[in-house]
């Protein structure tokens, strides 16, 4: 296959050079990523700075912007030529679970795959942000991400792409692979303030986060009972139950 990697941790990342050295030995690998961490940068575009492209290496380059931006210029520009069998964004350090997906990077890339119709996947591995992992299992991904691989070849790309879950495992101690959907997740002390050394405010976004309401069919509820999670998403936001209950609210504008 000829398989386009990127994600939004940059181009060093560990995860993406893990997925390069696993897949460059039986597929064609093409990678294109952010020169330096883009994460939460969700699905934007660069628009009023010019984006600087810098070759790393055979099919390998960095990009001076975003996840999205990556993706637009790799198929429409630098590998223009190329026809992908699938697009693969990550391994992202830290998972992409219920809400945060609107915000991120790895996800986003995802996405503008399924908008140039390509079958595409956002693979992470959520680790405890409160105790700095020694070893990162981003093998236990990899061996899901293989499974998800050939559980969609030959599915519809236009109107789905797929998120990943996995738990920061050896891949004994994970329980299996669920189906999910997306969950819920609030967070509490969302804004920090502190104090600079001249006694002016400054903030931090930050928050500790808190799941609610999410039953077992979700992504978080999966990853907190040691399965992993891949939860199919599409790019239709339209809410069809509100249609429903709005639709007899049209009305012709009188002229």
């Amino acid at each position: 296959m000829n398989i386009l990697l990127t994600n939004d941790d940059g181009i060093d990342s560990e995860g993406l050079l893990s997925l390069k050295k696993h897949f460059d030995k039986k597929h064609n690998v093409y990678v294109i990523a952010p020169t330096k961490e883009q994460s939460c940068s969700s699905h934007s575009i660069t628009m009023n700075s010019p984006l600087r492209v810098f070759e790393y290496g055979h099919r390998i380059f960095a990009v001076s912007g975003t996840p999205t931006d990556c993706i637009m210029l790799g198929i429409n520009k630098i590998f223009k030529n190329t026809s992908f069998d699938v697009l693969i964004s990550g391994i992202n350090y830290g998972g992409n679970l219920g809400d945060d997906i609107t915000y991120s990077g790895t996800v986003s890339a995802a996405l503008e795959g399924c908008l140039l119709n390509i079958r595409s996947v956002a693979v992470s591995v959520v680790v405890d942000f409160d105790q700095v992992p020694q070893y990162v299992h981003y093998d236990s991904a990899i061996y899901f991400l293989d499974k998800v691989l050939e559980l969609t070849t030959g599915l519809d790309s236009s109107d789905c792409f797929y998120n990943l879950n996995v738990p920061d495992k050896a891949l004994t101690e994970i329980k299996g692979l669920k189906i999910t959907k997306q969950g819920k997740r609030t967070y509490k002390d969302v804004i920090v303030e502190k104090i600079d050394p001249r006694g002016k405010k400054y903030y931090w976004i930050a928050g500790t986060p808190v799941s609610t309401g999410n039953g077992e069919e979700t992504d978080l509820f999966a990853v907190e009972n040691n399965f992993a999670s891949l939860t199919p998403l599409h790019l239709d936001l339209t809410n069809y139950k509100y249609i429903e209950i709005l639709k007899n609210f049209n009305y012709i504008l009188d002229k």
